[in-house]
């Protein structure tokens, strides 16, 4: 692997310096998440041969018109107008998806005001766009002591710069309004160039900075989301989740992304499952709603709104027939029938954030110490011997006469720690 090559994933391209110290930028297909897959590939209408989608940092891309003559492909890095000088950008989509993509964005290409693409990038445009880039971070950093300095309840979560290098945008965060006019007199001081200050949210900045989910994947808003929808706990409410705030915020504090995933699908299943707000009337007792499986269109009941012990589960569809006829004044037989009455599978989340939960348990060995070499074997099996042996017990000179005195003998028996085997009496003589 080239230790020159470097990837820049936030503009999709890659850059390498050849050995003759000129630089070579190329487009990488596929490593921005504002990427968008060309499906009308070889479709030619000629109304959009002109129109090109442009692509900057990850965090902005548009339509322009080609007015140069030049031929203008996929993967060119073009010049382009901006509102003071000019920028550099890639090429990233032409032809008819384009206009897809203007559809989508609601242009309409007649009255439309686009910006136009001046030419392609020649290697001094594309030498003083990677001197600017290579400023970014550093600006970052000291823009941040700035406003620190300055008390400004803001944080700047991006800088990026103008293809010139003449111009950048300062992406801050902030909870409230901000009176940032002395911070930007001290920027363009400190760093000589125009200063656009630009506000996002804390989905935005999650998007930029990354990360990894509890799901243990790339985070959806840095991987492909260019556009957030609002999400509300609504959501979490027709899925049957519980509303805790520390499982369905992600990184960002806001709530999930993914929580509009699957919404539709359970807000299809719960129209055709009934709402009962009254319990079912059977011949045998009343039996109330305790839980149900929304995916699987199961109701389960029990005759004791106090208990779970006993559930019944109910097809949605045989849930409508019962209510229905309870309307008509018609009560079922029971819900005992010939099946058992199964519980419903819960799973519970205790134990899930132990940190030690995937250890595996050591077991402690312990060894015994030998010295001596063999004299320490010779110990050891000396001592499993006198384990196995049989322990020999001694009668006391005077207990043979005790053993014929009848009872009394019995008894003292006993309490010496005699046999007790030979202290009862004989089946052929009988006992006194």
């Amino acid at each position: 692997m080239n230790e020159s090559k470097r990837y820049d994933c936030s503009r999709g391209c890659t850059v390498e310096r050849g050995d003759n110290g000129e630089i070579d930028c190329n487009y990488r297909q596929g490593c921005c998440k504002l990427e968008v897959y060309d499906w009308l590939d070889g479709v030619n209408q000629e109304q959009y041969n002109e129109f090109f989608e442009v692509r900057f940092k990850n965090t902005r891309k548009g339509i322009y018109r080609n007015g140069s003559g030049q031929s203008v492909k996929t993967g060119d890095l073009v010049i382009v107008e901006a509102a003071n000088g000019h920028d550099l950008g890639i090429v990233t989509l032409e032809g008819p998806i384009v206009g897809r993509q203007m559809k989508c964005k609601r242009i309409n290409p007649e009255t439309f005001e686009f910006k136009r693409i001046y030419r392609k990038a020649k290697l001094f445009d594309i030498e003083r766009w990677q001197e600017a880039i290579a400023r970014e971070h550093e600006t970052m950093i000291r823009s941040r002591q700035i406003a620190a300095e300055l008390g400004l309840e803001m944080k700047i979560g991006d800088v990026e710069f103008q293809g010139d290098g003449t111009k950048a945008i300062f992406y801050y965060i902030a909870d409230g309004r901000v009176d940032f006019r002395q911070l930007i007199k001290v920027f363009a001081e400190e760093f000589r160039i125009r200063i656009e200050m630009k506000q996002i949210g804390a989905r935005q900045e999650a998007g930029l900075i990354g990360g990894l989910g509890v799901c243990g994947r790339e985070l959806c808003c840095s991987n492909y989301i260019s556009s957030f929808q609002s999400i509300t706990t609504s959501a979490a409410r027709c899925q049957d989740l519980s509303l805790n705030p520390q499982k369905l915020a992600g990184q960002c504090g806001k709530l999930k992304c993914c929580l509009n995933y699957e919404t539709a699908a359970y807000m299809d299943a719960q129209s055709r499952i009934p709402k009962v707000n009254n319990p079912l009337e059977f011949e045998d007792g009343l039996a109330y709603l305790m839980k149900t499986d929304i995916l699987r269109e199961i109701m389960y009941f029990s005759y004791d709104p106090q208990s779970l012990a006993n559930l019944y589960p109910l097809y949605a569809e045989d849930v409508w027939d019962i209510i229905r006829m309870n309307r008509n004044g018609e009560r079922p037989e029971s819900l005992k029938n010939d099946s058992e009455p199964v519980a419903p599978e819960f799973v519970t989340a205790v134990g899930d954030d132990a940190i030690n939960r995937f250890d595996e348990a050591r077991k402690r060995k312990k060894k015994k110490k030998s010295r001596g070499g063999n004299g320490g074997q010779k110990k050891a099996q000396a001592e499993t011997s006198a384990e196995n042996k049989p322990v020999e017990q001694k009668q006391p000179d005077n207990q043979g006469e005790k053993r014929h005195n009848g009872n009394k003998g019995h008894k003292g028996g006993n309490r010496n720690g005699g046999n007790r085997r030979n202290d009862r009496p004989k089946k052929d003589t009988p006992s006194e």
